[in-house]
């Protein structure tokens, strides 16, 4: 039995391909790099364990952000707090607020409007494509583009 291949490149060469994709899917979604971390392993043991039969590497370009996506659900689901974060004095992560980075801003989003525009805009996908990643219906995808592009204007100060 040889090594596992994924159209052309070994099982580690597709993980240095898409780490910073599945990374980037994991850390917009959960705002934790820790946790990410947890998320992006298991995304990438579950390509390793189940070598699914992929069409294209935009299939499997696809699937991996899936399954990220699957992950960090599980993971927020499992991880609920028990007490109300009303009670508990607010603490977060300062992210970088430089104006060329877009992703301080992104992480002040909610997940939905968030997983949309990267996938729009760092990913390069298009609404259809993010509407069978995501499940969702292409008029969904188009609401939570507009809808976050003008949360990201607010939040840049109405540029």
């Amino acid at each position: 039995m040889g090594e596992k291949m994924f159209f052309g490149r070994t099982y580690e060469e597709t993980v240095v391909k898409y780490k910073q994709t599945v990374g980037a899917v994991c850390t917009m979604r959960l705002k934790n790099y820790a946790d990410a971390e947890d998320c992006f392993q298991n995304t990438f043991f579950k390509l390793y364990r189940s070598s699914p039969d992929f069409n294209d590497e935009n299939h499997l370009k696809a699937w991996l952000i899936r399954v990220a996506i699957n992950e960090c659900n599980k993971y927020i689901r499992k991880n609920k707090p028990t007490v109300s974060l009303s009670k508990i004095p607010e603490t977060s992560v300062d992210f970088p607020e430089e104006k060329s980075d877009m992703s301080w801003a992104l992480m002040r989003l909610d997940d939905k409007y968030r997983e949309v525009l990267y996938l729009f805009y760092a990913e390069d996908y298009k609404i259809e494509e993010i509407a069978k990643i995501l499940n969702k219906n292409e008029n969904t995808i188009k609401t939570r583009l507009r809808r976050g592009r003008e949360k990201l204007k607010k939040i840049y100060g109405g540029e």
